[in-house]
């Protein structure tokens, strides 16, 4: 079969490898749709390689090159021989971890059996720590990993089912969490609810926190969102928000005055800029709630934690798309997500502004268009 193969930091080719054969408690997948995530440039680019041996060194992709692609929207080709509920032809999207519920461990690891898959002692990825991923015709995964599609949904569209999952996770978190201020009523400290909130950045991430808040949690109070980009400003105005240019405003500023000085009582990270994190001290009100989305803060020293920490705030770094399993062992957080995709509830298809219509045309996916004024996000589709 053929795949799109990272060889080195910043080099993918595209080659013939072998086409994986199922287990028995596996399924074959043929790709329909892969999304395109910051985590892949991030490893394309060398800034990132979660591929570790067992003492955590990262494993040059010169001895181990990888497949990258986790957004994964397929067709089953074949199955396993211990494989009941899944048969040829279904459509599914895909939880590209393996984990001790996916491998019928028994028994379960202490993150897994606690509703935390992500955070599995044995856990892995396909697309992420060198297990391949999507950008390949075929991947062998758990038939549990598969949820079915009920709809007729664009395969591309049904690809974004992995980062809505992540935010479905980290927003279970922020809701579990005691805080002073609690994005419903009655769920912070005293019952004081979150009337402001600011969200850095308006990629992917950015956008589907704006409509999850606003569409799923039923968040009416002030929603801001800080973004250079002009096309991504208008999405999340479209999605709800009041957006801010900080290259033209000063976003404290702004803050201050939209809040009445008040500050935020949420604040979302969703751009992984350093500069953003060394900001964001003046932008909440003590003891707020800020949650760490976005990663790869580089080039920022330790002490911009100094002022935020005076301001003992509430910090959450959910990762991931955990969120326990149903009783068929399939991924609580990527059914409920794939769910509000197919019922309209968030709309994920105006982000998808790039499409690649083979896995030729992925090496220039990562070379050059995500950079371009207009990209948001891009999906191959083979």
């Amino acid at each position: 079969m053929r795949a799109a193969v990272l060889v080195d930091v910043g080099r993918i080719e595209v080659r013939d490898v072998p086409r994986p054969s199922p287990g028995p408690r596996e399924i074959l997948v043929r790709v329909q749709a892969v999304g395109l995530c910051g985590t892949d440039l991030h490893i394309f680019a060398g800034h990132a390689n979660y591929n570790r041996d067992e003492r955590g060194r990262p494993i040059p992709l010169a001895r181990e090159p990888q497949i990258l692609g986790h957004e994964i929207a397929a067709v089953v080709e074949e199955t396993g021989a211990t494989v009941r509920d899944l048969r040829p032809g279904d459509r599914v999207v895909i939880d590209q971890g393996r984990s001790c519920v996916s491998e019928g461990r028994s028994p379960a690891c202490e993150y897994c059996a606690g509703g935390d898959s992500h955070q599995c002692e044995r856990y892995g990825e396909h697309g992420i720590t060198g297990l391949p991923g999507g950008l390949a015709e075929y991947v062998a995964i758990p038939a549990v990993n598969a949820v079915r599609i009920d709809s007729a949904r664009d395969p591309a569209v049904a690809a974004v089912t992995e980062p809505l999952g992540c935010v479905v996770h980290a927003s279970d978190v922020l809701l579990r969490t005691p805080a002073r201020y609690g994005i419903q009523r009655g769920r912070g400290g005293n019952g004081r609810q979150i009337g402001h909130v600011l969200i850095c950045g308006a990629g992917p991430a950015g956008l589907l926190w704006v409509q999850y808040l606003r569409s799923v949690l039923g968040y009416d109070g002030l929603l801001l969102v800080s973004e250079p980009s002009a096309a991504k400003r208008a999405l999340a105005e479209r999605f709800g928000a009041e957006t801010i240019d900080p290259t033209v405003a000063d976003l404290v500023d702004v803050v201050l005055a939209r809040t009445c000085g008040r500050r935020v009582e949420l604040l979302v990270e969703a751009t992984g800029s350093g500069q953003i994190f060394a900001s964001i001290a003046p932008l909440v009100r003590k003891q707020a709630t800020v949650l760490l989305y976005g990663h790869g803060h580089a080039g920022v020293d330790l002490s911009v934690l100094n002022q935020l920490q005076f301001r003992e705030p509430v910090l959450l770094s959910p990762v991931g798309a955990s969120g326990g399993h149903e009783p068929d062992g399939r991924p609580s957080t990527y059914v409920r997500a794939l769910r509000l995709i197919e019922r309209g509830s968030v709309d994920v298809a105006p982000m998808i502004t790039h499409r690649y219509r083979s896995l030729d045309a992925v090496p220039g996916a990562f070379t050059g268009d995500h950079a371009a004024p207009d990209y948001i996000k891009g999906v191959v589709t083979l």
